[in-house]
């Protein structure tokens, strides 16, 4: 078989393909996915030997701030590099920038350095911008700094639309509904996400009619499920919009994992939500301005708030692995597929014509390679 310089192949894998594992089969690509096949003269192409570890897509996060001590709203080219780079080790081949609430001026530059420099990044590819906040309710602002929520608003934004991929909003403040359907109607292509909301459950069902099709960090920075007051998760738990969960056994107890796996099913996605000490030691570190301890697996501000994760998405999907019956297929699926689907983007699985954004792991979910775009950016 005669190929470009450029094609390689991974053999002796266990292959997730059309959600199953298969084995014995041959991955063939380039930039893209080429075939799957079998018994394939491989004669001048670079191979790549799973040794019988897990092929799958690459993972994709829709919600992380930043890691390897960098964050999105440090808005330096420098920055988004770090970012890229350290991600490849978890596993992650894209993701969203996401930004937080702060003032105009530190949002704006962080959303024109994102537009300017993200397609510049050497490691895991930067898919657009997630926009949490400042179009929150105050009551409900969680990490961010309250001092900075403001009402929905193009102004802020309008000259990067193009960019932006998802915003997460409370729907019941002021101006959300015309925000909502202003959005969904002009940039179809942007996620409108409930998050850092107190939206009675009718409010919370409204707002789907109108755009919303997703839910941010269910359970956190939103009322709780009550028995008379199910509020938004009772919402998302009756609808089949799509929401993500971080699975780092802080945010959410087991139990609640367990829960939400079963009722949502291929509609839910699992994110890290991770902030500048991502694969960082413990120690003090930045948030938006606001200072965070970050020990014992978690990241905290001085009031004792949870000031998003240290998650790694390969320990994600090992907590879902060890807590849930899930079974490794639809955990993957989750950060691979449906995510991609989510966005409408041609990555997420190994089918032919795909992104070959592709990542190999163990039993235990450790990272053992990492290709974005077919090339290999990692090793263990």
């Amino acid at each position: 078989m005669k190929c470009d310089k450029q094609m390689k192949a991974i053999t002796n894998a266990k292959l997730l393909i059309n959600d199953e594992i298969v084995e014995g089969k041959t991955l063939l690509f380039d930039n893209k996915i080429v075939n799957i096949t079998e018994g394939t003269d491989l004669e001048g192409i670079e191979t790549i030997d799973a040794k019988g570890a897990y092929v799958s897509a690459g993972f994709i996060d829709l919600h992380i701030h930043g890691s390897g001590g960098s964050d999105v709203m440090d808005a330096t080219p420098t920055a988004l590099e770090t970012l890229s780079t350290t991600l490849l080790h978890t596993g992650t081949t894209s993701f969203l920038a996401t930004t937080m609430t702060m003032s105009d001026k530190a949002i704006d530059k962080a959303l024109q350095n994102i537009q300017r420099h993200a397609r510049k990044v050497t490691g895991a590819k930067i898919l657009g911008i997630h926009l949490e906040g400042p179009f929150i309710n105050a009551s409900k602002h969680g990490a961010q700094d309250k001092a900075y929520v403001q009402e929905p608003s193009l102004a802020l934004i309008e000259k990067y639309m193009q960019e932006v991929k998802m915003i997460t909003l409370a729907p019941e403040v002021e101006g959300g509904e015309d925000f909502i359907k202003l959005v969904a109607k002009e940039y179809p292509h942007i996620i409108l996400s409930i998050g850092h909301s107190d939206a009675s459950y009718e409010a919370a069902q409204e707002s789907f009619a109108w755009g919303i099709s997703h839910a941010t960090h269910l359970f956190n920075a939103m009322n709780p499920y009550h028995h008379r007051k199910p509020g938004i998760v009772g919402a998302v738990f009756d609808s089949d919009v799509t929401c993500d969960i971080i699975a780092d056994l802080v945010h959410t107890h087991p139990t609640t994992l367990e829960l939400v796996q079963k009722i949502k099913k291929e509609k839910l996605i699992f994110i890290t939500d991770a902030m500048r000490a991502g694969c960082m030691k413990c120690g003090i570190y930045d948030l938006g301005g606001q200072s965070v301890e970050v020990d014992g697996g978690k990241a905290v501000l001085q009031d004792g708030t949870l000031a998003g994760s240290i998650l790694k998405m390969n320990e994600a999907l090992s907590n879902m692995s060890k807590h849930t019956s899930m079974e490794l297929v639809e955990i993957v699926n989750a950060v691979t597929k449906i995510p991609a689907a989510k966005l409408g983007i041609p990555k997420g699985v190994l089918r032919e014509g795909y992104d070959a954004d592709i990542v190999i792991f163990d039993e235990n979910f450790s990272i053992i390679s990492t290709i974005v775009n077919g090339e290999v950016k990692y090793r263990r």
